[in-house]
């Protein structure tokens, strides 16, 4: 019988000595759990070996970076490296910007509101007789004048009824007549003659009334004007108080907005207003016309009415337009354009082209219309603000001039800004 320990064997029941077989199985179980705990010293020898061997090739990997900063541990990509120091990232390029003078000039501010744009004149052409329609004489939008015959109403019972009433004024003139004559000669009364001259002047009432009723059947344009609206047509029948035509007078333009009444004090009559057309954008300029004496208990405005004497054919009544009331003026001060006015938190700053170099500068603004800013303090007659470019510009970073930006054309239809 065999067994077998470890690597070794022997065989049981031969003839070796007891004793001896048992010393010998002690020796090789010994050896044995000798070389068990010599192979688990080996594994984890060459397990920490490893370990060792990975960290040293993850530093290899990060040794090349490192020794690529400057001395100190500085890395590439610091503070220094904004401005260009050796080690750090370029410098920033060249920028090509536009430049326009600060200079002086006069700059306002505003109240803003929304109001519709009505004509001068509106009225309703009414028909004064009853009748038929027997010819049209003005179409909507044609231009009349003030009497200008519009619509004919068939007049034939009219003029019978003048002529009834010419005969009847006839016959109360010759018996006026004869009552005199017989009161000179004493052969009527006094009482009688009175009733005569009365008869008369009734008479000669009907037959002005007649001769008007007939002037109504040629229907007049009341003032000088545009046709806004025809009502009626050819043939049909109208009677008193029915509306014909709506006239306007479109030679001047009305816009009443109701200003608050804290600002009474900035308001007064002939007053310069701008105004922008919401459908063309066109810039008028009108000027105030009435102010209302008194104040809206409810609202707690004033009505004020703009008066628009010259506009394009583009403008038509019932547009809506942003009207600007000048309620403040500065004159004489120093001025840029808007647009070379930037904002950072709190702050307003410009960017000032000195030689070759943008310098942040903080300014203090006061008035700012559409196209220019009042400087209080800050810049100086003469200096270069930067205009285009500016947005993306670093304090002391190299500039590029190109030609100047005419400002004037870029901000001509931008609409008048509230008070500011």
């Amino acid at each position: 019988m065999v067994s077998l320990i470890g690597n070794a064997h022997f065989e049981l029941g031969s003839k070796t000595p007891k004793k001896n077989r048992y010393e010998a199985g002690k020796t090789m179980i010994a050896n044995t759990r000798t070389k068990g705990l010599r192979r688990i010293a080996e594994g984890a020898a060459l397990a920490f070996v490893l370990a060792l061997t990975l960290v040293g090739c993850k530093g290899g990997e990060d040794e090349p970076a490192a020794r690529t900063g400057r001395p100190g541990g500085r890395q590439p990509g610091g503070p220094e490296a904004a401005q260009g120091e050796p080690g750090g990232k370029p410098p920033l390029p060249t920028a090509a910007v536009a430049v326009e003078q600060v200079q002086r000039g006069d700059i306002s501010t505003y109240y803003s509101a929304t109001a519709s744009l009505d004509p001068n004149k509106e009225a309703d052409v009414l028909a004064r007789v009853n009748g038929i329609i027997q010819s049209l004489a003005a179409e909507e939008g044609d231009r009349v004048a003030k009497g200008q015959v519009l619509i004919k109403i068939d007049d034939a019972e009219y003029r019978h009824r003048v002529t009834q009433a010419e005969v009847e004024l006839h016959q109360q003139r010759l018996q006026l007549e004869r009552s005199e004559k017989m009161l000179a000669q004493g052969l009527v009364s006094a009482e009688a003659a009175d009733a005569a001259r009365s008869q008369m002047k009734a008479a000669e009432a009907s037959w002005e009334l007649a001769t008007l009723e007939l002037s109504y059947t040629r229907v007049q344009s009341p003032f000088t004007g545009r046709v806004v609206a025809r009502s009626v047509d050819q043939g049909r029948t109208v009677s008193n108080g029915t509306v014909l035509f709506t006239l306007a007078d479109l030679s001047r333009l009305l816009a009443r907005v109701h200003v608050p009444a804290r600002e009474f004090r900035n308001i007064q009559t002939d007053q310069p207003v701008q105004l922008v057309v919401d459908s063309t954008g066109d810039r008028l300029e009108g000027h105030i016309l009435l102010v209302s004496p008194v104040v809206d208990s409810t609202s707690g405005t004033i009505k004020v009415t703009v008066e628009i004497s010259q506009f394009p054919s583009s403008t038509r009544p019932g547009d809506f337009a942003e009207v600007s009331i000048v309620t403040d003026r500065h004159d004489d001060v120093i001025v840029v354009p808007r647009i070379a006015v930037l904002r950072d938190h709190e702050e307003r700053v410009v960017y000032v082209g000195d030689g070759e170099t943008a310098v942040r500068r903080v300014v203090e603004v006061g008035f700012e219309d559409d196209r220019f800013t009042e400087i209080i303090t800050g810049l100086a007659e003469g200096e270069s603000v930067v205009v285009q470019g500016q947005r993306s510009l670093a304090d002391g970073q190299k500039i590029s001039i190109l030609e100047k930006l005419d400002l004037g054309s870029e901000v001509s239809e931008a609409p008048a800004p509230s008070e500011g």
